[in-house]
């Protein structure tokens, strides 16, 4: 398979990959529940590089929210270079890393620097088991059928987003079985979405893409954004809502679309700055559980018999189309994107002190 086929069977069979990983979540849950007691962390750290700090940062929103234990989400890289000023008490923190392949060189340093400071223990999300991330953690969260033939993440990133969503649930005390609703929710909205989504990728006159999240959806909207570059080699930003009226509003014209994460809690504030972007002329995109105020041209309804806390994975299958769609318009491969590969392997001598 070639020319992009893989990364669309890899978007379109997701929702297969979520069920596999929520199983497997499922058996391992008592054995969660009770390394989370023996440890009993005052603080969390999620780690990750690209996509994988991006899901980082909407997996530290969503568990400091449902556990109320502080949650942090830093780049591996940080944590590598800078430790003294992100573990500010390695002891009583969790060290959860996030890696698709468990061998990207940042994050195997940062879990090194993490260990060196006397940090109380690594949990790992990823799909590999056998991976050195994974082999080197107390407990492994594993997306399997998550794994991937393309080098940009679709079906790994959701699937991996899913256990983050799940541990969370589990260990802030929600029915983590709700979200045994995904997988056939994630199938309808692909099918319900795509051609819409394949309309407004192959649209030669949009130039600029601009993807607002906040809360849980910030991090979602970041990827969104990478998916975007990464795939198409177009123009792609991402902003919290309230802060794209602090300047970057001012890139909005007609050829820019601006994609709408909204959020069930603060749905009004961020329909008022859709609205407001719509007068300045651009186009939008909106997901969202309500229909839009503003009688937006392009719209995506998300499930509403679902808490706040088991949306996110929700929101990307229609935008991985959307990059995948854009990208094949453009006659370029979203299987092999420009100068990237699927891990980046770097000298580790060059992280020694």
């Amino acid at each position: 398979m070639t020319n992009g086929n893989h990364t669309l069977n890899e978007i379109l069979t997701q929702a297969n990959a979520w069920e596999d990983a929520l199983q497997a979540f499922y058996a391992m849950s008592a054995r969660i529940q009770s390394a989370w007691q023996a440890l009993q962390p005052q603080q969390v750290v999620f780690t990750g590089c690209g996509s994988t700090h991006y899901l980082s940062q909407t997996a530290a929103e969503l568990f400091q929210s449902l556990t109320s234990v502080p949650s942090r989400a830093y780049p591996a890289s940080e944590i590598a270079l800078y430790p003294q000023s992100v573990l500010t008490d390695p002891a009583h923190t969790l060290l959860i890393a996030v890696s698709r392949s468990g061998a990207t060189t940042e994050t195997i340093q940062a879990i090194k620097r993490f260990e060196q400071a006397g940090g109380a223990a690594v949990w790992s999300i990823t799909c590999y088991p056998n991976s050195p991330i994974a082999q080197s953690s107390a407990l492994i969260l594993l997306a399997e059928a998550g794994q991937e033939e393309s080098v940009a993440q679709t079906r790994s990133f959701a699937s991996m987003l899913v256990l983050a969503q799940a541990l969370a649930a589990l260990l802030g005390a929600e029915d983590v079985l709700q979200l045994k609703q995904l997988p056939n929710l994630g199938r309808q909205l692909i099918a319900e979405t795509e051609s819409q989504m394949k309309t407004l990728g192959s649209d030669a006159g949009l130039e600029r893409f601009f993807f607002l999240g906040s809360g849980l959806q910030y991090g979602i909207a970041n990827e969104a954004m990478l998916k975007m570059k990464e795939m198409s080699l177009s123009h792609s930003e991402a902003f919290h809502f309230m802060e794209f009226r602090h300047g970057p509003m001012s890139m909005v014209n007609q050829k820019a679309l601006v994609v709408g994460l909204l959020s069930q809690q603060t749905h009004r504030y961020e329909q008022k700055v859709l609205s407001e972007m719509k007068t300045l002329g651009g186009r939008i995109l909106s997901l969202t559980t309500e229909e839009p105020a503003d009688g937006s041209a392009y719209h995506i309804t998300l499930p509403k018999n679902l808490p706040a806390w088991a949306m996110p994975a929700l929101y990307l299958p229609p935008l991985q189309l959307l990059a995948y769609y854009r990208a094949v318009s453009k006659g370029l491969n979203p299987d092999n994107p420009r100068n990237l590969t699927a891990v980046v392997y770097l000298d580790e001598t060059e992280f020694e002190a």
